[in-house]
């Protein structure tokens, strides 16, 4: 399984080097992205990731840096299909989960009647809640609530989510935008890899919450960065390896990373510390 960071900067004006947050994860020659913040498709699409094996699209939550490149996103894998010779996408779906169906109704109006985006893919749209909400192809994602757009009322929704991906192999779990730390605990059982958001919280609460659940994670990467992280990458970093070790990475834009070669990271550190 590989991940890319398209983009790690949390919802700040624009910042030398940093886009807004998105994901491309690639498992079994499919693609999924986790948010589709700006110009994430261009990214990907200059990087050399097959916008045309993409599978699913989930955005966590509607803020604008979580969503903002969406409909360029859906735009460019559409023209990409019209200018394969083939036309491979023009008879498949690609499932775009969306946690507010306000939305769905935005999106649907660039998209409109007139298929102006070009030739295929189908694109359809799904709200969802907590729980399972994709499982295909040997690839399980589970949603679960969380408190960063504030408590719901009754009888409406929660439209702010963390996720579970889990492969047969391989479990990842993505924070998305969270009020506390702690609210990710029921997901991070056994993961290899924690995606955190730095937007909202300090590095040193961050690690020192997480420094309680020894045995429940593998390795630590912090995404959606904020200001701290972005003023002073190296000494975040060396605040968190006190905590946790050197199982910790901070996301850059562009930056690929093999879950394997992490995992293995990991077991190393772990071994070394263990024998001091």
């Amino acid at each position: 399984m590989k991940l890319t960071f398209l983009g790690t900067c949390a919802g700040t004006e624009p910042m030398p080097d940093r886009l807004h947050t998105s994901l491309a994860i690639e498992h079994d020659d499919q693609i999924f992205f986790v948010d589709a913040g700006e110009t994430c498709s261009r990214t990907a699409h200059l990087m050399g990731i097959d916008l045309l094996s993409v599978r699913a699209i989930v955005i966590t939550h509607p803020h604008i840096d979580h969503v903002g490149g969406l409909v360029n996103l859906l735009w460019t894998i559409r023209k990409l299909n019209t200018r394969h010779p083939n036309h491979p996408l023009v008879d498949k779906t690609i499932e775009i989960y969306l946690p507010d169906p306000v939305l769905q109704t935005g999106i649907g109006c660039f998209l409109g009647e007139s298929n102006s985006f070009g030739r295929g893919p189908n694109f359809t749209m799904k709200t969802y809640q907590d729980g399972l909400i994709y499982n295909q192809k040997r690839i399980r994602i589970y949603a679960q609530h969380n408190k960063h757009l504030g408590d719901i009322s009754d009888g409406t929704n929660w439209h702010s989510y963390s996720l579970r991906l889990q492969t047969a192999e391989r479990t990842i779990v993505i924070s998305g935008d969270v009020k506390h730390v702690s609210e990710l605990d029921p997901l991070i059982r056994d993961c290899d890899l924690l995606l955190m958001e730095t937007g909202h919280h300090k590095v040193e609460d961050i690690c020192h919450h997480l420094a309680k659940q020894q045995g429940r994670f593998g390795c630590l990467a912090f995404y959606h960065n904020g200001r701290a992280i972005l003023a002073d990458q190296a000494g975040e970093l060396a605040k968190a390896r006190h905590i946790l070790g050197k199982r910790v990475l901070i996301s850059k834009d562009k930056m690929t990373l093999n879950l394997d070669d992490a995992i293995n990271m990991t077991t190393h550190c772990q071994t070394a510390r263990d024998k001091r």
